[in-house]
């Protein structure tokens, strides 16, 4: 049986296509996803998608992780740095998770150094564009495969 893989995109996600290009580069929210499902059938796992810009639902949806995923991949955008909701939440679905971010968060501005979830996750992926999609699902099939 396949893995079920939740990947959860934040806040200003559903923006992708509009935002600044050299760091977020040209695809939008829904060509990401049909991309990110090709990475994942070539793994051999099912994906789901969510996609919110109100916090308390991004919380809600981690709280029911547990019920329809096997592990997440992680892009909460802007909240990584500050939300301590969405890490206590993260931390109440004791999933294996990956962080993920398009841009080199780690190569921009002080503040977006900062990941209140990072210590919750078995990696993080930032500067990696699409391709950190693939790396951060390679990564948990081959936790949930041991």
């Amino acid at each position: 049986m396949s893995s079920r893989i939740a990947v959860l995109h934040g806040v200003n996600l559903d923006q992708l296509g509009r935002r600044d290009a050299s760091h977020y580069g040209t695809l939008t929210l829904d060509q990401l996803e049909r991309t990110i499902t090709g990475f994942a059938d070539e793994l051999g796992l099912r994906v789901q998608f969510f996609q919110s810009n109100f916090e308390g639902a991004f919380v809600e949806q981690l709280h029911r992780a547990g019920e329809m995923a096997d592990g997440l991949v992680l892009n909460p955008g802007a909240w990584t740095h500050y939300s301590w909701a969405i890490r206590d939440a993260l931390e109440i679905a004791r999933l294996p998770s990956v962080e993920v971010h398009l841009s080199d968060v780690h190569q921009r501005e002080e503040w977006r150094r900062v990941s209140v979830i990072r210590d919750l996750c078995i990696e993080t992926v930032a500067g990696r564009g699409p391709d950190g999609y693939r790396d951060a699902l390679a990564r948990l099939q081959k936790e949930l495969n041991g």
